[in-house]
């Protein structure tokens, strides 16, 4: 660009175009792991230790024939999460401060208070999953590691720097391979497990339907849509190049195209775990009569004795792993919901006593997740409400992401291409559809 020519563009063009060469040269030059962040993230949150034990439940109890559900379910949840993250880069706000500028708050808040209840639930029995991993693995107190856990994370999700912590998040991720190493491990029927993935097996059987369910319920959960879309606000608001896709349209192109990449190796990698954990507990419990699987840590020690102690070690480690990152997520997206709603200074991008209440927000559900360890809450029937709570919350949710994604008054330009709405729309019939069969079946 000469002198002349720049010195003949408004300062905002300029702006803009700069931060469009900038945004493009960035993305250009990162390896993948850099290019991901938000959608990865949220992808290895979703497999948290109660996601285990849902995964560890269904191939336990019904062998291969649960594989499927993975492949099927996975353009329907990276559709979803791609749109949940788009909303947050065109707008530069989380899914909660959205629905709060263009819609009634009243709408929001009842969302808010369910996804607390069901993040907080989630909380307590992932802490209570991860004590008991390390107390299978090294003997001691349960409940003293719950207290170490909660504490550990809190203090590394406040006083991190933003840039930091985000890396620590991504590294930690890719714990969840320690399950593709336990499959391999163990003897595994290939040819079958393609088969049955391939090749649906459908059954009207209610412990069968109840198990799909499940699955999808783990797996499409409103506390990854308001993590993502808070996430790729933050990283807008902490980059100081960066915009608002609605207030800078050429930044859109290399934004989208990361946004679609971050999201897709992010539920891939998701649900390739998820597969993994099912073939695992498929080819060991399932095929030696264990089918009573109820908590992550009870499917870790009935391993122990069938595909031996390197297969139960990883499996448990795993367990502690993925529940570092799946802790404070789930806090980090109560903090993000609650102070988008109520119109507080959000971000963990910001000094502590920059956001106080935000912070405050996150300390306070993990330490009701504590308490729910010392109170004789029944992990079993936390999971349960969990899933209960989770669906009851996203249908609707998922009802007001579509309609926002697709006003002009909220997207501008940025509105849903038609095979995205298409896939939003259809990922939204599914969980309807298994929300109600919950409840006929409850």
């Amino acid at each position: 660009m000469n002198r002349l020519h720049r010195r003949a563009l408004k300062p905002r063009v300029l702006a803009r175009r700069i931060a469009l060469h900038h945004a493009r040269d960035t993305i250009g030059r990162k390896g993948l792991l850099a290019r991901l962040g938000p959608g990865l993230i949220t992808g290895a949150s979703d497999d948290d230790p109660s996601g285990i034990a849902t995964y560890s439940q269904a191939g336990a109890q019904f062998g291969f024939s649960m594989c499927w559900v993975m492949l099927f379910i996975f353009p329907l949840m990276a559709a979803i999460q791609e749109i949940s993250a788009r909303i947050g880069r065109v707008t530069g706000h989380g899914i909660a401060g959205a629905i709060r500028t263009h819609y009634s708050p009243w709408l929001l808040r009842g969302m808010v208070v369910l996804l607390l209840a069901a993040n907080v639930i989630n909380l307590a029995a992932d802490l209570g999953a991860m004590g008991d991993a390390l107390r299978l693995l090294i003997g001691g107190s349960a409940r003293l590691y719950v207290v170490g856990f909660a504490v550990g994370c809190t203090l590394l999700e406040v006083f991190s720097r933003y840039e930091r912590y985000v890396a620590v998040l991504k590294w930690t991720s890719l714990v969840l391979f320690s399950y593709v190493a336990t499959a391999l491990a163990i003897d595994v029927p290939w040819r079958e497990v393609a088969w049955n993935t391939l090749v649906p097996t459908l059954s009207l059987q209610s412990n069968y339907v109840v198990a799909i369910v499940a699955v999808l319920g783990t797996t499409i959960t409103p506390y990854c849509f308001f993590w993502q879309s808070s996430q790729e606000a933050e990283d807008e608001r902490v980059d100081p190049v960066a915009h608002a896709l609605i207030d800078a349209p050429g930044e859109a192109l290399a934004q989208i195209r990361r946004i679609r990449i971050d999201t897709y190796v992010g539920m891939a990698y998701s649900n390739v775990i998820s597969l993994f954990i099912i073939v695992t507990t498929a080819a060991t419990l399932h095929a030696h009569g264990i089918t009573d699987i109820q908590t992550s840590s009870q499917a870790a020690e009935a391993l122990r004795p069938i595909a031996g102690i390197f297969t139960f070690a990883l499996f448990a480690a795993g367990i502690i792993g993925i529940g570092l990152l799946a802790v404070p997520v789930l806090a980090g997206s109560c903090a993000y919901a609650v102070g988008e709603a109520l119109g507080w200074t959000t971000g963990l991008g910001r000094a502590p006593l920059d956001a106080k209440a935000f912070y405050g927000t996150i300390v306070v559900a993990t330490l009701l997740g504590i308490a729910g360890n010392f109170i004789g809450l029944d992990p079993i029937k936390a999971l349960f409400w969990a899933a209960v709570i989770n669906g009851v919350v996203a249908v609707p949710l998922m009802v007001v992401m579509m309609v926002m994604a697709m006003a002009p008054r909220v997207m501008g330009r940025f509105t849903l291409p038609w095979p995205l709405w298409l896939m939003g729309w259809l990922c939204t019939s599914v969980m309807a559809i298994s929300v109600l069969v919950m409840f006929i079946t409850w």
